[in-house]
């Protein structure tokens, strides 16, 4: 094992890292609350500005997949739709099986320049999480409690919001609704047999309020839905933690590219569309496993630099006061000051191991274990 991969499985390297991203992120949502200020002046130049800050702070998670961890990600897609990437408004359906599947996402968001843009229709409880959700906040995150007749006014409304938004956006929907477990398909298949739809073999039944009114709502906004199929080369199921450790993987992305007025406009044949699509994931997905590829042209698109620059920036702007304090409280010799220092560290070490611990499918919510079994 060389140097910089002994580095990499130290914890208090990943303790460092750990603390440049939140000591950062609330220096960042603190801005963002100053800019709040902006909006009755001109909102334009507010959701610019929150564009750059939430770019900031996600770069650095974008920075440990592509130049921690040298995970790469190959897109399979034509070339046409490549040369749309980053130069529209869309939405982008991603299958929900992975850990990181959103880290992937961000990937490809950073590498066509609409990372700080991108927005995604999150659940509510994420709202209430540091960092994450707080940033979100800022950024006109669509929040929903996962209950349709609570949530329809307040999806509409914030969907109608971002028709003037001034940047390219690419808006994320996972139709499933929640991460892919075995018990949860188990349930969402019975739905689907007491339907009469088709069963999916490697997805949940997808939910279809929300796709239905995001393309109902965004028309005129979004020009076209792109359809993601995420899997991991040599069956492997990468996590939050072993990118941490510096793990490398092989995403391949296969893209392809709905033009929104091939979307039906009437709600159930825009369902229907939906279902027919799933069944084409499920197939690629298939092939997947049969073949090692999915059908397409492979891209790699290259990663820029500002991710790495970026994290360096934070990290010479606070790791050196960090260490600097460090010194002067162990030279100080007072056992108090030293346990005080010791207590805060580990403090630091939970919060960083919480905020990880959000995106670990074992820890995910219940949702799908009993709500698929309710009539949508």
């Amino acid at each position: 094992m060389g140097f910089i991969a002994f580095l990499k499985t130290q914890f208090i390297v990943h303790l460092l890292i750990g603390f440049v991203f939140v000591v950062s992120g609330l220096i960042i949502n603190f801005i963002q609350l100053c800019t709040l200020l902006l909006w009755p002046l001109n909102k334009q130049l507010y959701r610019r500005v929150n564009c750059r800050l939430a770019y900031s702070l996600w770069s650095q998670l974008v920075m440990l997949l592509e130049w921690w961890s040298g995970t790469e990600c190959t897109l399979f897609s034509d070339e046409a739709t490549v040369k749309t990437f980053g130069k529209e408004h869309v939405i982008i359906i991603l299958n929900h099986n992975f850990e990181i599947d959103f880290l992937c996402g961000w990937t490809m968001t950073e590498r066509f320049g609409v990372l700080g843009s991108s927005k995604v229709l999150a659940k509510r409880e994420l709202l209430y999480v540091p960092l994450i959700g707080w940033t979100w906040y800022f950024l006109e995150i669509v929040f929903c409690k996962r209950k349709w007749e609570e949530d329809r006014d307040t999806v509409i409304e914030g969907l109608k919001r971002l028709s003037d938004y001034p940047e390219y956006m690419w808006f994320l929907l996972y139709c499933e609704g929640t991460r892919f477990t075995e018990t949860k398909h188990r349930i969402s298949m019975e739905v689907a047999e007491s339907k009469g739809l088709p069963k999916l073999k490697y997805h949940l039944l997808p939910r279809t309020k929300g796709f239905t009114t995001a393309v109902q709502c965004l028309r005129g906004t979004v020009s076209a839905v792109y359809d993601v199929t995420l899997n991991f080369r040599g069956n492997k199921n990468p996590s939050l933690l072993g990118i941490l450790y510096g793990k490398k993987y092989e995403a391949d992305m296969c893209v392809r590219r709905f033009p929104l007025e091939d979307i039906p406009q009437d709600e159930k044949e825009a369902a229907n569309w939906l279902h027919k699509l799933y069944q084409e994931k499920d197939a690629l997905q298939e092939m997947y496993n049969q073949e090692g590829v999915f059908p397409g042209k492979q891209f790699k698109p290259p990663r820029r630099p500002w991710t790495l620059l970026n994290f360096l920036f934070w990290a010479t702007v606070l790791l050196s006061p960090l260490f600097t304090f460090g010194f002067g409280v162990f030279a100080s010799g007072s056992p108090l000051l030293i346990l005080a220092f010791l207590g805060l560290v580990g403090a630091a070490s939970f919060g960083v191991r919480r905020l990880i611990g959000v995106t670990e499918i074992e820890k995910g919510s219940s949702y799908g274990n009993q709500e698929f079994k309710k009539k949508e």
